[in-house]
């Protein structure tokens, strides 16, 4: 069956894989992005390539007004909502949490949770049965983090992962009468620029020993996950946390 999904933070690493991996199903895609313009629209090209439809669609996931306007533009071209790459998130540069400002949490928590929190509010409005949806699939994403708590590098981030981990559990209980599944993919050590946001633009192969598998993992292999959490193949899976990690 053909879906419409939503990509947030669709411009580049996870999200652009898990975008153009979509346009592979032949699923229409709405990418959206908050700077990266030029991204966008090529990874919209490349699903349009593809033989699928994309819209780029700008927004910040931690403004609420920007959230609306994004699930309305997917509406207004493609009508049903069918799923949801909660993917926008940011980490700030790696530093000991006694050095750390308020400031800063209040910018990871305000993308990295609200964000997705107001994100996936607006997907489960549409897609609930009880409004008159016909169900759905959304696809947090998480990280190891959550878990290993990343200690004198960035533990407020994976502070924030933690929230949606009890976020996709919770809420996949609470919906899952409504037609509507959420789970969450943790990614490991995974070569994106995501590093480089955090200062450290090689860490990913610098820690390749840490990983029980022997290497980082690339954009496409978590994407492969993310669709099949989005696809009807995974229909009695929610409320679940799948590590995509080599064993990390």
């Amino acid at each position: 069956m053909s879906k419409t999904i939503i990509v947030t933070g669709g411009s580049r690493g996870i999200g652009r894989a898990a975008a153009l991996l979509c346009g592979l199903r032949g699923w229409s895609v709405v990418v959206n992005y908050v700077g990266a313009e030029a991204a966008a629209r090529e990874t919209a090209r490349e699903i349009e390539a593809a033989g699928a439809a994309a819209l780029v669609v700008q927004g910040d996931m931690s403004v609420e007004a920007d959230v609306t306007r994004l699930f309305d533009a997917a509406a207004e071209r493609f009508g049903v909502i069918d799923g949801l790459v909660n993917n926008a998130g940011i980490v700030a540069p790696g530093m000991s949490f006694v050095d750390m400002d308020a400031a800063r949490w209040r910018r990871i928590f305000d993308l990295n949770v609200i964000g997705a929190m107001l994100c996936a509010q607006a997907a489960a409005r549409v897609m609930r049965r009880s409004a008159g949806g016909r169900g759905g699939a959304i696809v947090n994403i998480s990280s190891v983090a959550a878990r290993l708590g990343s200690p004198g590098l960035y533990v407020d981030y994976a502070a924030s992962k933690g929230a949606i981990d009890s976020f996709t559990h919770g809420l996949g209980i609470e919906l899952a009468r409504e037609g509507v599944r959420v789970n969450a993919i943790r990614p490991g050590m995974i070569e994106t620029d995501i590093h480089a946001a955090s200062g450290d633009p090689d860490r990913a192969k610098k820690l390749a020993h840490t990983i029980p598998i022997g290497r980082p993992g690339s954009a496409r292999e978590i994407a492969e996950a993310i669709v099949w959490l989005l696809d009807d193949a995974s229909s009695y899976v929610t409320g679940a946390i799948l590590d995509v990690s080599g064993g990390r």
